[in-house]
């Protein structure tokens, strides 16, 4: 299984510990988080299903390519990493 981990910043503002998630997507793994955090699918996706501009995902290090339909793969040893994006000076 995948892990998914949600950065400090993010849990800052809603509960989100890390969890183990299967999945070939970012989508169908997201989507196991989601099922018991309905408050965090909120915050992490907007009301089309696609990542929030806010929002970042990083699968593996590599940031994903498919912010609409969250489609890039994920593999069972994988690293999911959820943040918010952050700016300022």
């Amino acid at each position: 299984m995948a892990t998914v981990v949600f950065t400090q910043n993010l849990k800052r503002h809603v509960e989100c510990p890390t969890e183990a998630a299967e999945g070939e997507t970012v989508r169908a793994v997201l989507e196991v988080v989601f099922a018991s955090n309905a408050r965090l699918r909120g915050y992490v996706l907007d009301d089309q299903g696609t990542l929030r501009h806010h929002m970042m995902v990083f699968v593996d290090g590599e940031p994903i390519t498919d912010r609409k339909n969250l489609s890039d793969p994920v593999r069972p040893a994988s690293e999911v990493y959820v943040m918010q994006a952050l700016s300022g000076g």
